[in-house]
Formats: C-alpha cells, structure tokens, sequence
C-alpha cells in the first residue's frame, strides 16, 4: 500500500522538542513536495510546513515560523519535522502528504499521523 508512516510523536513539556518522521512506503518521494499537517480535536486540517522536491526550498504556516524545520533525505525516503519550543497550541495529530508541488490541492498517500501532546 502506498502511504506515508508517521512516527516521533508523544508528550513532551511544553518549551520542549519533538522530532517528526514522515517514511514513504510503496513509493519514492523524489518527485514529490511534502507536507506535514496537523489536526486538533474540533478543528480543521491545517498544513504546518511543507519541503519541495527539486530545490528544497521550505515551507512554515505563521505560527511555527522560527520554531519548526522540515528536512528531507531523499536516499532514505523520509521527511522530518523537528519541531523546538512546542507551546500549548501545537498538541494535535501531525500527519505528512505528497504533492508534485507545495502550492498543490491534491495531496495523497496520507498515513496514520503521530500524535503530538504538550504539557504545560
């Protein structure tokens, strides 16, 4: 099955450090622009960051700007998400998609997500 595996997250104090992994299985990210969205409990889907495919130029919505980074490693098929100071609003399950490109509307291979808790 092709989809993304999700791992990294848990529950971490808030001011802490999570590292997010993002695995492709059944296919290769090579071509593909990858974004790692979140949702929270009663609220919609919202796109974090996002790493292109040819260049890696890099992507942050607002409110991770400064906080978070996304990476990829083409050679393992994986994109990261290290994510520093996580504050009380970042808690939600973190998931990753592909698109050819960041500005894309047809995002795929959706995996499980990984759940992210802070604690204040």
């Amino acid at each position: 099955q092709e989809q993304f595996v999700e791992s990294g997250g848990g529950l971490v104090q808030s001011g802490g450090s999570l590292r997010l992994s993002c695995v492709a299985s059944g296919f290769t990210i090579d071509l593909y622009a990858v974004r790692w969205f979140r949702q929270a409990p009663g609220t919609e889907r919202e796109g974090v960051s996002c790493i292109s495919s040819r260049d890696g130029d890099s992507y942050y919505t607002d409110s991770v700007k400064g906080r978070f980074t996304i990476s990829r490693d083409n050679a393992k098929n994986t994109v990261y998400l290290q994510m520093n100071n996580l504050k009380p609003e970042d808690p939600a399950v973190y998931y990753c998609a592909a698109d050819y490109y960041c500005s894309g509307q047809k995002w795929a291979y959706w995996g499980q997500g990984t759940q992210v808790t802070v604690s204040s």
